[in-house]
């Protein structure tokens, strides 16, 4: 008969542990790497579809984006809680459209209006940064319309139009 002193267990249940978690690990590291590898372009059923995503988000920030403007123009009262609540909400839809520009969603290659230009994938790392400019300038909409103070808010508004503008005289078609 086999008599395991106490330490000799735990080491063994130790063992059997870590070749558990090995087999794990070795059966998730595939599905991992096939999930990672899988085109953006699968997240949506057809390019049409990645097109009506990215501009649904563009649409709702742009809305979101003239409620402020109105604030700052003095065409609707300043409210606080307001301002905060639609500069978040562009916040959330800042990071969104991003990954529905994928290769065969430019203009003309789907049906609709679409203004995306090819540059767009030609020019991949300048489109990112725009994205990211506007990601943060974003970001900082956000930290002025917690402030409470609508002159911030005007400045950061105005920033963040900027980027906006930017990006759609580089890549969306006039």
């Amino acid at each position: 008969m086999l008599y395991l002193t106490q330490a000799a267990f735990i080491q063994l249940e130790a063992f059997m542990n870590i070749n558990h978690f090995r087999t794990a690990l070795g059966a998730l590291i595939p599905v991992i790497a096939l999930s990672m590898s899988t085109p953006a372009l699968a997240q949506f059923a057809k390019p049409e579809d990645a097109v009506k995503y990215r501009q649904s988000a563009f649409a709702l920030m742009g809305a979101h984006m003239g409620r402020l403007a109105a604030v700052v123009k003095g065409e609707t009262p300043y409210n606080k809680d307001d301002v905060v609540r639609n500069a978040a909400i562009i916040g959330t839809l800042s990071a969104l459209p991003w990954q529905a520009f994928v290769p065969g969603t430019e203009s003309g290659k789907t049906p609709g209006k679409n203004d995306a230009l090819p540059n767009i994938w030609t020019e991949s790392t300048k489109f990112k940064s725009a994205s990211e400019r506007m990601q943060a300038a974003v970001a900082e909409l956000n930290s002025a319309a917690q402030s409470g103070n609508p002159e911030n808010l005007r400045k950061a508004l105005g920033a963040t139009s900027q980027t906006c503008k930017a990006c759609h005289d580089d890549f969306r078609k006039k």
